[in-house]
């Protein structure tokens, strides 16, 4: 059985305490230094890369947000563009409606306006031509007859002229040096003419000088003229009037 030295034990023991201290200072160290920068760096990256995920995930809710709120511009950019393009188009068909009823208008107006003509021009030839009738059968039928009874009928008017024109005529002649005239289609006998002359001058309160002549482009009946007046009983005084008179029909 062997003795136990024990100064060689605790040299041994010293001597592994020793190696465990040299080791510890010596060669853990530096490795346990180095894991712990290693640690750092690595959490240090973890960090920032956290920070950047963080940064990311903010970007990408950012873009998201303007992404969600473009797509809201855009769809209200269409709603406006599309009330916009219907309220143009609702104004233009009201402008169109009204041009067109303006146009039917226009139209309107022009084809009565031109009916209206028509029936103008119809019924001043049918009045012309009823005057050219009228002329060729009064023609035919004038004379010295049907004048001394035109003379008569003048006669029995003069008396009841309106009072202004009688005031007109009367002061007309008492003004004029220039005789009055007589103009008849046929001639007058002396006894007509006395007569005529008899009435004037009682109508205008003073005797007349009249000269008489004839002018058979009356037809039948007299012209008589007294200063700037005339006072017309002839058929083509009277046939001129309803030539005029078919002129302006309305």
């Amino acid at each position: 059985m062997m003795s136990l030295d024990w100064s060689t034990f605790f040299l041994q023991i010293i001597n592994f305490l020793a190696l465990v201290w040299i080791l510890k200072h010596f060669l853990y160290k530096p490795i346990l230094a180095t894991l712990a920068q290693r640690r750092a760096a690595i959490a240090k990256t973890l960090e920032q890369a956290q920070a950047a995920e963080a940064r990311a995930a903010a970007l990408l809710t950012d873009y998201e947000t303007r992404q969600a709120a473009w797509e809201q511009e855009k769809a209200a950019a269409r709603a406006d563009f599309a009330a916009a393009q219907e309220q143009e188009h609702a104004r233009q068909m009201a402008a169109l409606t009204l041009d067109l009823a303006k146009e039917r208008e226009r139209n309107a107006a022009q084809e009565a306006r031109r009916l209206s003509e028509l029936q103008q021009q119809i019924e001043a030839a049918a009045m012309a031509r009823s005057a050219r009738f009228a002329s060729a059968l009064l023609g035919r039928l004038a004379g010295p007859a049907l004048e001394a009874q035109l003379l008569e009928l003048l006669i029995e008017d003069l008396p009841h002229l309106p009072e202004a024109q009688v005031a007109g005529l009367r002061s007309a002649t008492q003004a004029s040096t220039e005789p009055a005239r007589v103009i008849s289609a046929y001639p007058l006998n002396l006894a007509q003419r006395e007569a005529l002359a008899q009435e004037l001058s009682a109508q205008l309160d003073h005797p007349l000088r009249i000269d008489f002549t004839e002018d058979r482009d009356l037809i039948a009946g007299l012209r008589i003229v007294l200063g700037p007046w005339q006072l017309n009983l002839s058929l083509a005084d009277e046939l001129r009037q309803f030539a005029a008179a078919g002129s302006h029909v309305e």
